[in-house]
């Protein structure tokens, strides 16, 4: 194991906070001295298994602490994802079958061992001790937090001060998440600064059963492709980890400057020294943003494509922004018209260029769209059937082609 001062510079890379920094460092210490690994957990519930590059900043620092020794518990929640996580939500959130829940916890785990190492992996499902809880344990744990605690959570505030209904399922989430920590006697939970009130309750409920409080590490939510709004699949500025390896390049090489940096932070393998001198040379013009933005979106296109894939990656991107060229590898859907002349934002959705006739819409408005090279400026336009190149957006074409 690394001396603790040095692993508390690794764990505090991109943290927003730790509570307490002092708690972490004597718990790192103290697994040093006795070359015992810490227990460090972090949650998921299984509600959107494609992972973006969102999600990994979590995965990211897990992978940090296996790397430096520590036990990492990559907890499903299976139980309290058939309730749903009432964080952020106006209302009351319809809960998941179980059948949907297990099949998007298979996706999760095939997708989160691309980032952490499936050998120093502890994948739990945390029905695994909540359904055995009797009604009697279930009303204890109750016991131990008050409506007024509960209360001070924004959403629900916001719900009982606009008189929203607020189910009394919703205010066990927390408690159900809380009790997670105390069965796994967590040292430390990672979470996102969305999930500071649920990580908190696990230390209260910790320290009111008896076993030592965790440390609370919460780490930023990463901004997508706009550089305002949390990355988010239902806002399009995301980056799947599944991905095409043209696709992610592309969007990752259309970070603003400052985002890049947060990606890095974030993201990167690049050691603490190494990203320091990067951000020097970004601040002496001694490295070149493009050059660096291009490093960045190399070595996260490697690691979930492959090598080959990011040097053939690069080289696409630069020759339709150099040389303004088509990919030569653009997929082909084949459409059947319906009639002489077909609705172009219809043939979007069809083929997958938007998820909806609305979002074709808005981005033929926006003068994001063409065909053959032609922008398209007419949201009621409709063709022929025949064969077409369309280009959404700086990177996305597909050839459709009339069965």
């Amino acid at each position: 194991m690394l001396e603790p001062e040095k692993q508390i510079e690794i764990i505090k890379r991109g943290a927003v906070e730790i509570i307490s920094e002092k708690e972490l460092l004597w718990k790192v210490k103290k697994s040093h001295k006795e070359n015992k690994p810490l227990i460090v957990k972090a949650g998921f519930d299984p509600t959107a298994p494609d992972i973006h590059l969102g999600h990994t900043v979590l995965l990211e620092k897990m992978r940090q602490f296996q790397e430096l020794g520590h036990e990492v518990v990559f907890l499903i929640g299976d139980f309290t994802g058939m309730i749903g996580d009432p964080t952020g939500k106006s209302e009351t959130r319809k809960p998941l079958t179980h059948e949907d829940v297990l099949k998007n916890a298979e996706t999760y785990k095939e997708q989160v061992f691309k980032i952490l190492d499936p050998q120093k992996t502890e994948i739990k499902f945390n029905s695994e001790w909540l359904n055995k809880m009797s009604a009697m344990e279930i009303i204890q744990l109750g016991a131990h937090e008050t409506v007024a605690r509960m209360l001070e959570r924004d959403d629900f505030k916001k719900r009982f001060k606009n008189q929203q209904p607020i189910g009394i399922i919703e205010f066990y989430y927390p408690l159900f998440q809380a009790y997670d920590s105390v069965a796994l006697k967590a040292d430390i939970e990672l979470g996102g600064t969305d999930q500071k009130f649920n990580i908190l309750m696990g230390r209260s409920i910790q320290r009111s059963m008896g076993v030592e409080e965790q440390v609370v590490i919460m780490m930023p939510l990463l901004e997508g492709l706009d550089g305002v709004n949390k990355m988010s699949k239902s806002l399009g500025n995301y980056i799947g980890i599944d991905e095409s390896p043209q696709e992610m390049f592309g969007k990752l090489m259309s970070i603003t400057d400052e985002l890049m940096l947060k990606y890095y932070d974030l993201l990167s393998h690049i050691s603490l020294d190494e990203l320091n001198v990067l951000k020097e040379g970004l601040k002496t013009g001694d490295v070149h943003p493009k050059k660096a933005k291009e490093d960045l979106a190399l070595e996260i296109v490697e690691r979930y494509w492959g090598k080959d894939a990011a040097s053939l990656a690069k080289e696409g991107f630069e020759h339709i922004f150099k040389d303004k060229g088509v990919p030569e590898d653009i997929p082909v859907f084949e459409l059947a018209w319906e009639e002489d002349r077909m609705w172009v934002p219809k043939i979007m959705k069809l083929s997958g260029i938007s998820q909806s006739t609305g979002e074709a819409v808005r981005l033929i408005k926006q003068g994001g769209v063409k065909i053959d090279e032609n922008k398209i400026e007419d949201p009621d336009m409709k063709i022929p059937s025949g064969e077409y190149i369309f280009k959404s957006g700086k990177r996305k074409f597909v050839k459709i082609k009339a069965k």
